[in-house]
């Protein structure tokens, strides 16, 4: 059953319990999601957007249920990634042939790269407008936001935003509004979805927040297409999305590390003496990379102004979970962050050296060469990591 946003617009999505991981197994999810579809009902009606392939036969029923099909006279396709055009295939089977689908020129080779279905494709670009009667909507581009098909929808007299992925988390709630939920719960999880999704997109959220600012239009409610709905002062988020993409950070230093048998750990917790030695005010986070969710460590690393990179050596490099984390933390595209490795090893030590190169490749400004403890630390080699530790953390000053 819908719920009612306001007279003319009515939520149509679904709230997804139970989800566990998303975009495969590269995205975990804590506090299930939704997926959030938008009806209109104005002299004409527009649907905007649909929900995951999974439970496309559900919407579907569920939407027969709100409206009868034949009355929806366009439907808005703001990003065609499969949890928000899923359903597409299920529902143009019983909507009325030539059904106008709006979308930017990317979305619409999207569409048919994903169903192969010769719809009846409108593109739009960034000002265009579809007028339903008493309200239009305007169409704004948003490339990178974070597909190259992504765009904004605007609806003018009830001054609603419907930002698809930009503005949302993945935050499962029945209650649908800001202003009805935990808001530690939800602002942690519109950090991590900001932090693990649009932080490599940060110069064009920046752009394109701004561009949507300069056209003055009044925005009552920002309706995303994952989590929840911003009704009470719906702008804070977009505030918030400006902080975060000026190259965001706290007073944190997050330890990344992994350890054969607790050398690599041992040498950290004594680095974090010296750290604090120095800085007893500074967040430090102790995360091992083999058993710590990466989305969670992801998110940590965005909140940080500097990391510390550590792994016993192995195989005459790195332990393999040092790899996939500084993979995925390359890909995003991390600015003005600082970083130095270290680690124990019993032969070689060339773990250190590698992770060097991990994180001058992934962006970091490395502070030294880092620092290798061989064995098992003795009491010398514990106070040499404490002197590290104040060492890195002077130089961050």
């Amino acid at each position: 059953m819908g719920k009612k946003l306001t007279d003319k617009v009515t939520w149509v999505g679904k709230v997804d319990w139970t989800l566990t991981k998303f975009h495969g197994d590269e995205y975990s999810i804590d506090k299930g999601s939704s997926y959030n579809s938008y009806l209109i009902r104005d002299k004409k009606t527009a649907l905007i957007d649909t929900v995951w392939q999974p439970y496309d036969k559900e919407y579907v029923k569920n939407l027969k249920s709100e409206i009868d099909l034949s009355k929806i006279d366009y439907i808005v396709a703001n990003h065609m990634e499969i949890d928000h055009s899923g359903a597409m295939v299920e529902l143009m089977r019983e909507m009325p042939a030539g059904t106008p689908i709006y979308c930017t020129a990317n979305g619409v080779k999207s569409l048919k790269g994903h169903y192969h279905q010769d719809w009846n494709y409108i593109p739009v670009k960034t000002g265009d407008t579809l007028d339903l009667g008493e309200n239009k909507l305007v169409f704004v581009e948003a490339p990178m936001l974070h597909w190259p098909d992504t765009m904004f929808t605007y609806l003018t007299g009830e001054n609603i935003l419907f930002s698809n992925d930009g503005f949302g988390q993945h935050y499962a709630s029945e209650l649908l509004y800001n202003d009805t939920v935990d808001q530690a719960e939800l602002y942690h999880e519109a950090l991590k979805y900001y932090a693990n999704i649009l932080t490599p997109f940060s110069p064009q959220v920046t752009k394109k927040i701004n561009e949507i600012l300069g056209f003055n239009l009044p925005v009552d409610m920002i309706c995303p297409s994952h989590g929840i709905i911003w009704r009470d002062d719906p702008t804070q988020i977009v505030k918030q999305y400006l902080k975060w993409a000026d190259n965001y950070q706290e007073n944190q230093i997050t330890i990344i590390y992994d350890s054969m048998w607790e050398s690599t750990r041992r040498m950290a917790q004594y680095i974090i003496q010296g750290i604090q030695l120095v800085d007893p005010g500074v967040t430090v986070k102790l995360l091992n990379s083999a058993k710590e969710d990466k989305n969670d460590i992801i998110t940590e690393v965005f909140k940080s102004k500097a990391i510390l990179l550590g792994s016993s050596t192995i195989n005459n490099g790195y332990l393999y979970s040092i790899g996939g984390i500084m993979e995925m933390i390359r890909g995003l595209k991390f600015k003005g962050k600082k970083a130095a490795a270290f680690g124990s090893y019993g032969w070689s030590g060339e773990a250190v050296r590698q992770m060097n190169e991990l994180l001058e490749h992934a962006g970091f400004e490395l502070m030294n060469e880092g620092h290798r403890a061989m064995w098992i630390p003795d009491a010398a080699a514990e106070q040499a990591c404490v002197n590290f530790g104040k060492l890195f953390a002077e130089s961050l000053s």
